[in-house]
C-alpha cells in the first residue's frame, strides 16, 4: 500500500476530527496556539497551530504523535481521520 497524500486542513478543522475520532478536548490556547487532551489510552497532550491551513510537516508530526500514543500505524490515523 502506498502512502497517500495528506489533504490541506486547517488547525481547527484537524482539532475538530480528532476530538472526533479519539476524544481530543481543548485545555487552552495562548496566541496562534491550541493546546488539547485525550484521556483515551492514558493522558495525552499537543500542541495545534490555529492556522487556516497547516504545513504537511506540522500535520504529519501531529498524525506520528497521535499514533505514537495510541500504539497504531500512522495509515491507520490517516484513515480514520480523513476517510
Amino acid at each position: 500500500m502506498s502512502p497517500r497524500r495528506l489533504p490541506v486542513i486547517s488547525g481547527r478543522g484537524l482539532i475538530r476530527k480528532l476530538s472526533q475520532a479519539y476524544g481530543y478536548e481543548i485545555v487552552r490556547q495562548k496566541g496562534s496556539h491550541i493546546r488539547i487532551r485525550t484521556y483515551l489510552g492514558g493522558k495525552h497532550s499537543l500542541t495545534t497551530p490555529d492556522h487556516k491551513e497547516l504545513d504537511r510537516g506540522t500535520l504529519s508530526g501531529i498524525i506520528d504523535e497521535v499514533a505514537r500514543h495510541f500504539g497504531t500505524e500512522k495509515e491507520d490515523v490517516v484513515r480514520s481521520l480523513f476517510d
